[in-house]
């Protein structure tokens, strides 16, 4: 075979203006699910959320919601970039709007926002969940049959002291705190503070999702900021089928207590490797503890430990229900909390989440709350229209195969048609998507 180097392409190339062409022939898929769920409808009946004194001029809260769901589905992560939206003729089509509404308009509606205002989207954001979660195959999206629901707080970094509500957290940076909870798949609730207990918006968030998982088996997983023990009574009492919380504070009753434990206790000796491959010999039990400063008793399942060649048990804790009698499967089922915590992060860097864009808190709230819907709608098109095959996919992998497809807007028998082209092994598929989820009623997306 003959060598093979780089050379220099023969092509010339020649610009034009174009005021048809659009990067974003994915987007019905968004739509169609919208639609599906009266998603527009719904946002103009949310009275909350649409500071407008004269509702008959304007831009309508579901106007600037669909250009931020477009914008995020764009690649866009800032209003700027929603503002530039303004370019793309199909966005515009697809909104049904003469044109977007600028920067400056985007954030004096953000700016209008309340905490009642970002509540009630984040309450919309609840009844999707629930919609989506009954059309949804089980398999994809539980565990065992039980639904998974997870609770982490992430730091969001910022930079200059016009970020309202922005202090020094425990690593020392000046942040905001983002806590956010999960059902199965779906981004279900978020609250935007300062940084400060990284648990504190818990209690609330398992009261206002509990009908989310009441009709079904759940599991629930925390990190240990979530192991106080106001935390862990109402985890107990949310109706969560099985429950585990990292328990690696205030440990030094519950080493003595599992150090008293007799031999008999302890399950069966099981050989494993430390993260450097030093191997390990560990052993499980379950022991029943009541923390300092507390009424209630809770049930811990403990593992100790030791590489070869030490002589001392080192010791483990996870707080946990009592209805279980593996203490080795719920340290088993616990570690699987760090495919969860993967999600928040894929969120973070799927949308460019890393920077709030406004400098009020509430403003900031209210962008987050939309970037969730935005989540949850590429989720629920995943579990709901793609094959077996992609349900591994993450945000990127989603915007890149499905959302941004490059598409021309041409006029055909008196009727707009969207030609959106698409890689010959994904034409099967979009045709039958065509058929099922997009009504002749609007704009007609032909594959091809």
């Amino acid at each position: 075979m003959p060598a093979i180097h780089k050379g220099s392409p023969k092509i010339k190339f020649q610009f034009v203006a174009s005021q048809r062409q659009s990067v974003l022939g994915g987007l019905p898929a968004l739509e169609a699910l919208a639609q599906q769920f009266d998603l527009w409808g719904r946002l103009r009946r949310l009275r909350l959320i649409d500071p407008r004194k004269r509702t008959g001029s304007g831009f309508g809260p579901d106007a600037i919601v669909a250009q931020f769901l477009f914008c995020f589905a764009a690649g866009g992560a800032s209003l700027a970039d929603a503002e530039r939206l303004e370019e793309d003729v199909l966005a515009r089509r697809l909104a049904r709007m003469d044109s977007f509404a600028d920067e400056t308009t985007l954030g004096e509606w953000l700016r209008a926002q309340t905490p009642e205002s970002v509540r009630a989207f984040w309450n919309l954001i609840h009844e999707f969940i629930a919609w989506a979660a009954h059309r949804a195959e089980a398999g994809r999206w539980k565990y065992s049959g039980r639904a998974e629901v997870f609770f982490d707080d992430t730091q969001l970094e910022v930079s200059g002291k016009k970020f309202e509500g922005a202090k020094v957290n425990y690593n020392g940076d000046l942040a905001l705190s983002w806590q956010t909870c999960w059902f199965g798949p779906w981004l279900a609730d978020g609250q935007l503070g300062s940084p400060g207990d990284v648990s504190d918006a818990l209690p609330e968030m398992l009261e206002r999702q509990r009908p989310l998982w009441a009709a079904g088996e759940s599991d629930f997983l925390a990190d240990s900021g979530s192991s106080a023990t106001k935390y862990l009574k109402g985890i107990g009492g949310a109706g969560f089928t099985h429950w585990s919380v990292s328990y690696n504070k205030w440990t030094s009753a519950l080493e003595r207590t599992a150090r008293e434990q007799p031999e008999a206790v302890w399950g069966q000796a099981a050989e494993s490797q430390w993260r450097d491959g030093t191997p390990l010999t560990e052993q499980h039990c379950l022991i029943r503890h009541t923390p300092a400063e507390s009424e209630a008793t809770f049930t811990f399942a403990a593992v100790r430990f030791r590489k070869d060649g030490e002589m001392f048990w080192s010791y483990r804790f996870l707080a946990c229900e009592g209805t279980r009698s593996d203490a080795a499967s719920i340290f088993a089922r616990h570690k699987l909390k760090g495919e969860k915590e993967q999600l928040l992060k894929e969120v973070l860097r799927g949308l460019d989440l890393h920077h709030p864009p406004c400098a009020e808190l509430n403003a900031n709230a209210m962008f987050y709350a939309i970037a969730a819907l935005a989540y949850n709608l590429l989720v629920t098109v995943k579990l709901l229209c793609l094959p077996e095959e992609c349900q591994s996919w993450q945000v990127k992998t989603m915007l890149r195969q499905i959302i941004r497809l490059p598409a021309t807007l041409v006029r055909h028998a008196r009727r707009l048609l969207v030609r959106v082209e698409v890689p010959a092994s994904w034409l099967g598929w979009w045709t039958d998507w065509q058929q099922r989820w997009w009504s002749d009623a609007g704009p007609v997306a032909a594959p091809g």
